[in-house]
């Protein structure tokens, strides 16, 4: 038993690193993407602007989500990240 803790110990916060960076960075990109939908500009420029600039987001919070030194501050991280772009993402909606 002591075997299969340890190897969940030392693989654990990799798979919540993964799964964070996957998932988590989809969803700071979709947010994104919808909140720039609040911005005063016409909308087709401001779908454009969105769907571009979530590349970007994606790959730096993937990239983010790999830099910081553990897998909990990453979590939190997009989870502040999440909170102050949900309101903006639900009033377009």
């Amino acid at each position: 038993m002591t075997a299969l803790v340890q190897r969940v110990r030392r693989t654990g916060p990799l798979v919540s690193r993964i799964v964070a960076a996957l998932f988590g960075s989809y969803g700071i990109a979709t947010l994104f993407s919808l909140a720039v939908l609040a911005l005063p500009i016409s909308k087709p420029q401001a779908v454009l602007t969105g769907q571009l600039a979530s590349f970007a987001i994606y790959t730096g919070a993937v990239i983010w989500v790999f830099a910081v030194r553990r897998a909990s501050t990453a979590w939190i991280g997009l989870l502040i990240v999440a909170a102050a772009l949900a309101p903006l993402a639900w009033s377009v909606s």
